[in-house]
């Protein structure tokens, strides 16, 4: 599986190009079965990226463009009454997708952002008191702008709670932004990530089913609980703490970066390596800390001792 993984990980890195931390974070994501929120500027490649995910690993992909008209109808889809046989019919949604790109997710309102909420949870929708499920597997990647852009709404906190990891692009540097010059110059040229067929459905459950095999000590369990703990606090800067939810999270994606470091067992680094990932995006800063140079995951990760985190 290994030589798999690295070959995944070199087509993504070939073409999002400079991003080889967020390109492994991304694949953390989807080998831990989560979803992925990707926040950053326009035109910082996003989309690239969600794309060149499911073509590498060979899913069904959807993209849908979100926007203020948009309706939950137009993503779980509707019935339909069809005149020749008399009965309704579901036009199924691109929801009905292995990935599902959820574009500019937050410039659609809260009702039409809650329709994912079912299916990113619990892997189905209901449609007219019916109940439909989802392929497997199934991902949610969601991209975002910045909130102080023109028309965004912010998505509630227990949508927010819902995706695994949350990643941000930044600008490439001056080596990689030369290549994205010189590489590209419209569709015509976009690279085709699957003509190898790397993988397969058959192939990503088996990574996945590696994952949830990856041991975790006690003391492992024990450094997770610390940080949830030290973020519920009542003296720390979090004023939206870390629920049993979000330890599952970080125990999950942890599992996925030691898997793709080849390794069978967790270590505090892997906690480490994804923790601003995962609970960033769920902790929410008071007011008098909005200017802190340190982020708020970074001092939990500080406030807690890896060799006795409960200090018994």
């Amino acid at each position: 599986m290994q030589k798999t993984i690295n070959a995944i990980l070199e087509k993504i890195e070939s073409v999002v190009l400079g991003k080889p931390q967020e390109c492994r974070l991304a694949l953390t994501c989807i080998l831990a079965e989560g979803h992925l929120l990707i926040e950053d500027l326009p035109g910082m490649g996003k989309t690239t990226l969600a794309h060149t995910l499911a073509e590498t690993l060979n899913l069904s992909y959807q993209r849908t463009q979100f926007t203020s008209d948009l309706l939950p109808a137009d993503i779980v889809g509707i019935s339909i009454f069809n005149t020749t046989n008399h009965a309704f019919e579901l036009h199924k949604g691109p929801i009905f997708n292995q990935v599902v790109l959820a574009d500019e997710v937050n410039r659609a309102g809260p009702k039409t952002q809650s329709a994912l909420l079912e299916a990113m949870e619990e892997h189905q929708v209901s449609i007219d008191g019916t109940t439909y499920q989802l392929p497997t597997p199934f991902f949610v990647i969601a991209t975002q702008n910045p909130l102080f852009h023109a028309g965004t709404y912010p998505l509630p906190e227990s949508q927010l709670d819902r995706f695994m990891i949350r990643i941000s692009l930044g600008f490439p540097d001056v080596d990689a932004e030369k290549n994205i010059l010189l590489s590209t110059s419209g569709l015509k040229n976009k690279v085709k990530v699957n003509d190898d067929k790397l993988t397969n459905v058959d192939d990503l459950l088996a990574m996945q089913t590696a994952v949830q095999q990856v041991h975790a000590s006690e003391v492992i369990i024990e450094y997770i609980i610390a940080l949830c703990h030290v973020s519920r606090n009542e003296n720390t800067i979090a004023c939206n703490p870390l629920s049993p939810r979000a330890g599952k999270a970080l125990l999950s994606a942890a599992k996925a970066w030691a898997f793709i470091d080849n390794r069978d067992y967790l270590l505090p680094d892997d906690i480490k390596a994804v923790f601003h990932s995962v609970c960033e995006h769920r902790l929410v800063l008071n007011t008098h800390e909005q200017g802190s140079e340190i982020s708020i995951s970074e001092q939990i990760l500080q406030l807690v001792n890896v060799l006795n985190p409960l200090n018994r």
